[in-house]
């Protein structure tokens, strides 16, 4: 039998889906293919329309080696295992001659863990374990949850915390679940042979497509020990965040709060001398920590320094002691015991980085009026370790719709440690970038707007003027409009401010309820208004006629004390280069280019984006986000663009009116 082709089998997975074919689409799977076959990396950028999913799935399953995708988002990892995949392996079985298997893996505190279900969770202030289900009153919030979990494992077959609908509070959760360094592990768990974790790992291992997160993936490559089953191509969905992804499984943090709960499960599994040592030095920490440390410690003051090496000490020998000493006396000793080492190894390791204190990693104090003092280490860059551990023995494909920054690769590529592409090299990974559009007309589709008349914005200062230009804005588009903000203390100003003077626009801000209501609610009535930070300006989908405006309140750029982003900053002014561009300028460019993306999710879409920021018209490095952003018709007249949102909006009211008179006549 002759081997399908590509395009003969795109067609038939597109068809399965009840999807369009696209040129982009096309274009991408071949170009995913050359690089499988090829052996080489791939950085493809796929605007919002373009059906990137089949893009790569398809010449993954055809090539017949074992893929691993990696996903930044639940929605994303649910659409896959639960639409795509299945869809696209029943559409190409009979060409392919053979039905690949898939399956999903997170990292294992997403899985119920049975021996705490049944057993109980270890306690710090008594010995043994206690009865959660007994302990939390049944008409408390946290009963309710306990008591619903309970009956949810007696039918589950994942134990996959995702497939509890409704969902849990994390301190629920944290009830029934267990990390990597608390469970005791198959071998010597009564409930080894049941357990959901080591179930999931097992249908891994049979299956030829795995779809991950990003933070297991990034766990895989950190930690050594491998946690994903040999793979031959790894795919990278929305890999714009996929840096940050890494960075934050790569961040220690230390806390008097963390400190202190390793001191209280440790105290009755280790000698007197060994908790007192461990005593001591949680306090003499704990007091350093209430002082008024600066942001950025670029050298750890003497007496911290040795308050954390007194910690670190003080752990290792505690770590050496629980493993030195038995008593039966304590209820489920082994779980007591592995929670304990958890708790104190955690501290240990975080103490010991901080204080062996490497050129490449960047240690911050953060106090924050909710959670206290915390002690931070991150990576200066973690560029190198993904050139070290993912761009190595597999061929490798990036997508997102948001890659190419400037016109070019070359800034994301910088970040995953790659070389300008074409670079040649023995020991220098070959890539490419392939941008395959989209299949939105954007030019005809959506205005950039930049509010070039604004006072140029000033750190926290008053703006006014601002404010007045967001009113007007909102009131020409009748609402309708998503508010993108640079801190949520801008947000919150906003929105208490226009709540005030146009009432007849409701305005939803975030984090009064959860973002899916927020985004529920915001869809559902055209004339609401939703502002809000990061997480809006990349987890909006909201189509149609309830989000014509996108407003930018200023360019993203990171705060000038953000420890990490200014520490990258100098260390690439420091080797010759433009610290600003290849950081701070990249950074917002990325963030610009999500928030920009919001406007048009569909080809019936029309909108304006509004950057109320001079600077993207005015400064030198505004050429060079606004090519970073959807080519959309260019504007810095404010009063064509209030006619054009009056028209956009009248245009919508109308067609609402005549859904609505439609509807009734059906009735």
């Amino acid at each position: 039998m002759t081997k399908p082709s590509l395009p003969e089998l795109l067609h038939a997975a597109v068809t399965a889906v009840g999807g369009t074919e696209r040129p982009g689409q096309v274009a991408m799977a071949e170009a995913v293919e050359e690089a499988i076959d090829g052996g080489s990396h791939l950085l493809v950028q796929a605007g919002t329309g373009t059906g990137k999913s089949l893009g790569y799935l398809v010449p993954a399953l055809a090539h017949g080696e074992r893929v691993v995708v990696a996903t930044a988002t639940l929605a994303l990892q649910r659409q896959l295992v639960e639409r795509d995949l299945p869809r696209t392996v029943d559409a190409l079985h009979p060409q392919l001659r053979r039905r690949p298997e898939f399956a999903m893996l997170k990292g294992r505190s997403n899985y119920l863990c049975l021996h705490r279900l049944h057993e109980g969770v270890p306690q710090d202030e008594e010995e043994g374990l206690f009865d959660q289900f007994e302990a939390a009153a049944p008409t408390s919030k946290l009963g309710q949850d306990l008591l619903r979990m309970r009956d949810w494992a007696d039918g589950t077959e994942t134990g996959d915390r995702d497939d509890l609908t409704p969902g849990v509070s994390d301190r629920a959760w944290s009830q029934v679940s267990v990390s990597s360094r608390e469970c005791l592990g198959a071998s010597k768990c009564a409930y080894g042979a049941e357990c959901f974790a080591e179930m999931a790992r097992e249908r891994a291992k049979l299956s030829e497509v795995v779809v991950t997160n990003h933070a297991l993936l990034a766990i895989d490559a950190i930690e050594g020990a491998p946690v994903l089953p040999q793979h031959e191509v790894l795919i990278v969905d929305e890999a714009h965040e996929l840096v940050s992804r890494v960075t934050g499984v790569a961040t220690g943090e230390l806390t008097p709060g963390q400190v202190n709960r390793a001191v209280r499960r440790a105290a009755k599994l280790v000698n007197e001398k060994a908790a007192d040592q461990l005593q001591t030095a949680a306090e003499g920490f704990e007091r350093l920590m209430e002082l008024a440390l600066p942001g950025r410690l670029e050298e750890v003051p003497e007496d911290l320094g040795y308050a954390l090496m007194a910690l670190r000490d003080a752990c290792r020998t505690v770590i050496s002691a629980i493993g030195a000493t038995r008593d039966k006396s304590v209820q489920d000793e082994d779980a007591v015991r592995k929670q304990a080492l958890a708790s104190v190894e955690s501290v240990h390791d975080v103490a010991e980085r901080i204080t062996n204190g490497s050129e490449w990693d960047v240690v911050w104090y953060e106090r924050h009026d909710r959670f206290g003092a915390s002690l931070r280490v991150a990576p200066m860059s973690v560029a190198g370790l993904l050139r070290e551990k993912l761009f190595t023995d597999r061929s490798v494909v990036l997508t997102s719709a948001t890659l190419k920054l400037g016109g070019d690769f070359n800034g994301v590529g910088a970040s995953l440690g790659l070389a300008p592409e074409g670079t040649e090299g023995d020991d220098v990974p070959q890539w490419k970038g392939v941008d395959v559009g989209s299949p939105f007309d954007y030019r005809k589709q959506g205005i950039l707007y930049v509010a070039k008349h604004l006072a140029r914005p000033a750190r926290d200062g008053d703006r006014g003027d601002m404010l007045d230009e967001l009113t007007e804005l909102i009131q020409a588009a009748g609402g309708r409009t998503l508010g993108l903000f640079s801190s949520m203390r801008a947000a919150q100003l906003a929105a208490e401010e226009l709540r005030s003077r146009i009432p007849e626009y409701p305005i939803l801000l975030q984090g009064e309820e959860t973002l899916g209501e927020l985004i529920k609610n915001f869809a559902a009535d055209p004339r609401t208004c939703l502002f809000g930070t990061l997480s809006l300006w990349q987890g909006v989908d909201v189509p149609g006629p309830s989000c014509q405006l996108v407003v930018m309140d200023k360019i993203p750029f990171p705060r000038p004390d953000d420890p990490l982003m200014s520490a990258r900053q100098k260390a690439v002014e420091e080797a010759g280069g433009n610290g600003f561009m290849a950081v701070a300028a990249t950074h917002a460019a990325l963030l610009m280019a999500q928030g920009a993306g919001r406007l048009v999710r569909a080809s019936g879409d029309r909108g304006v984006v509004a950057v109320l920021d001079q600077r993207l018209a005015t400064a030198r490095y505004g050429s060079y986000l606004k090519a970073s952003l959807p080519d959309f018709w260019f504007t810095t007249d404010r009063n064509q663009v209030r006619k054009s949102l009056a028209a956009i909006d009248a245009k919508a009211r109308q067609t609402e009116a005549a859904e609505e008179t439609e509807a009734a006549d059906g009735d």
